[in-house]
């Protein structure tokens, strides 16, 4: 019995800012309705492609958000971003990734990526309890869950547990506690 090597990662994901372009392929990627159960807290109406754009509109347009366009292999993958949640007052990190992207560890790869840019700590995520996917990008890239909550999710029309997960600042003392 032959056995192969392991073949080398030649896949690349690489972060830019969103360009127009985007927009139409991050449409699309967002009216799965399998990702959109996953994710749970979602926009009241994925397929409104208006309420889209409005929204990705006001959010470039926030300069206190930092949004990126996660890149594999040159095709445009999903995005990730941190934004101040007006509920919670902290810094807070969401992303989607086009499902046909997913099991390819580019979330956590590009999430990496990300934390080294938003270099801002205490930083904070949240994902449904249910979304274990989610919860183990997050984990990975060093957050721990250090609360509970809940909320409405449109995708799921009804009330869903949520967990929250704060990233504290590297033991090396390298990044900043900024508020």
């Amino acid at each position: 019995m032959t056995r192969h090597a392991p073949e080398p990662i030649t896949q690349s994901v690489q972060l830019r800012d969103v360009i127009e372009s985007d927009l139409p392929i991050l449409f699309e990627q967002q009216l799965d309705q399998d990702a959109n159960y996953m994710a749970a807290f979602t926009a009241r109406d994925p397929t409104d492609r208006n309420a889209f754009m409005a929204h990705w509109a006001r959010i470039l347009n926030d300069v206190t958000n930092t949004i990126q366009t996660i890149l594999f292999n040159g095709q445009v993958a999903g995005s990730v971003a941190s934004y101040k949640d007006e509920e919670f007052g902290e810094l807070e990190i969401t992303y989607w990734i086009g499902r046909e992207y997913w099991g390819k560890d580019i979330a956590t790869r590009a999430l990496s990526l990300f934390l080294d840019l938003v270099t801002v700590r205490p930083l904070y995520g949240r994902a449904a309890k249910d979304n274990v996917a989610s919860l183990r990008v997050m984990q990975k890239c060093g957050f721990i869950i250090c609360g509970e909550g809940k909320g409405f999710a449109y995708a799921r029309g009804k009330e869903v547990e949520e967990y929250i997960l704060k990233l504290e600042a590297s033991e090396t003392g390298d990044l900043e506690d900024v508020e």
